[in-house]
């Protein structure tokens, strides 16, 4: 356990999208450090293997509808939110408008929805930490991904204004942005994200390891790449020279797919 993490003993952890990939890894390293985790999915079967194999308990349902059940699940007390659900929505500006909505559901409103339950709480305790599974898109942006980018962008944004707003009154937020990881969200972004993110893949415990570290630190912003920083500072300080790579990018994908 790390030395700036002791808190997390005996707190009250709720992992949404936990039956795999990052929300699994996430789920097992918090059980790990001594928390009580409850292990959320869409699909059952799964959240109940991940809640079995920690020790956990399984509240599976719709992230955005399950937070007065896991909270009766840890006997009344959310320490800590994982918004970690996610869609991975593909297209452009094309894309159907249920993939759009789709995507700013699930990737944002999901998020509101969680803070607007825990929130009067977590302001009465004075304590309480949301964190969010954004992407390094949210940060910067993806080829080929219009929806999955858009509403990272908003995720990101809404984390950072929970931050700014709540800190003095004891809310602890942290924004987790990795490039590719290892999972079946990224197997689905087919060659898009074979050009862009496969090459620097990290597995989910490398996200879980970099969100402890950030806890330890009591920093906002978790790159598991530490690379998106300097992608991050360059699109700040040069957008047009941003903007002109990223369309040789687009052009040297479209290239390929034909």
């Amino acid at each position: 356990m790390n030395a700036g993490t002791h808190e997390l003993r005996g707190s009250g952890v709720v992992v949404t999208g936990a039956g795999g990939g990052i929300g699994a890894a996430l789920a097992r390293r918090f059980a790990a450090e001594g928390a009580r985790v409850v292990v959320n999915d869409l699909d059952p079967v799964r959240a109940e293997a991940v809640a079995d194999e920690i020790g956990a308990l399984a509240v599976p349902g719709d992230a955005s509808a399950i937070v007065d059940e896991a909270r009766d699940a840890l006997g009344g007390t959310v320490d800590v939110w994982c918004a970690n659900a996610g869609l991975a929505s593909g297209g452009d500006a094309f894309a159907d408008e249920a993939v759009w909505a789709a995507a700013w559901d699930v990737n944002v409103m999901a998020h509101v929805r969680a803070a607007r339950a825990l929130l009067p709480d977590w302001l009465e305790r004075g304590t309480g930490r949301f964190v969010s599974t954004v992407s390094a898109a949210g940060l910067l942006t993806m080829i080929g991904a219009a929806p999955y980018s858009v509403s990272k962008h908003g995720a990101y944004a809404f984390a950072e204004w929970l931050s700014l707003t709540y800190r003095h009154r004891g809310l602890k937020v942290h924004a987790i942005c990795p490039q590719g990881v290892r999972t079946d969200m990224l197997a689905a972004t087919g060659s898009a994200g074979d050009l862009v993110l496969l090459p620097t893949a990290i597995e989910p415990e490398a996200v879980a390891g970099a969100l402890l570290d950030a806890i330890a630190e009591d920093r906002f912003l978790v790159l598991p790449h530490p690379e998106v920083a300097d992608y991050y500072r360059h699109r700040a300080d040069d957008p047009e020279r941003w903007i002109g790579g990223m369309n040789k990018l687009q052009r040297h994908w479209e290239a390929g797919a034909r």
